[in-house]
C-alpha cells in the first residue's frame, strides 16, 4: 500500500468515525440542560488548543519575557470583546504579531 493511499484511508476512518456520533445521533435523545451543557464544550476546548501556541516556547517551556505572541492575544482579545467579528479578531491578531515581530 502507498504512502497516499495509507493518509486517505486513514483520513476516511477517522472521518466516518466522528461523523456518524453527529450523523446518527437524534437530537430528541438530549433533554435541554444537556444540550445547554454541551453547547460550552467549544468554548471549554479553545483555551486548551490557544495556550501552548501562545505560552509555550518550542522545548515545551512556558516563556513569558518578550513573548510578542501575548500582546497580539491581548490585542485580538480586545478587539473581538468590542467588535464581536471573529474576522476582525483575527486579522488583528495576527497582524499585531507580524508588526510586532517584524517591525518592533
Amino acid at each position: 500500500m502507498s504512502d497516499w493511499a495509507l493518509i486517505i484511508y486513514c483520513g476516511l476512518i477517522t472521518f466516518l468515525t466522528r461523523f456518524s456520533m453527529i450523523a446518527l445521533l437524534k437530537k430528541e435523545m438530549f433533554n435541554d440542560r444537556i444540550r445547554e451543557v454541551l453547547s460550552y464544550v467549544p468554548s471549554a476546548i479553545f483555551p486548551a488548543i490557544i495556550f501552548p501556541a501562545i505560552f509555550l516556547d518550542n522545548n515545551g517551556l512556558i516563556h513569558l519575557e518578550n513573548n510578542p505572541k501575548i500582546l497580539a492575544a491581548i490585542i485580538a482579545m480586545g478587539v473581538g470583546i468590542f467588535s464581536r467579528n471573529i474576522l476582525a479578531t483575527i486579522f488583528s491578531g495576527l497582524a499585531s504579531y507580524w508588526f510586532l515581530i517584524f517591525v518592533v
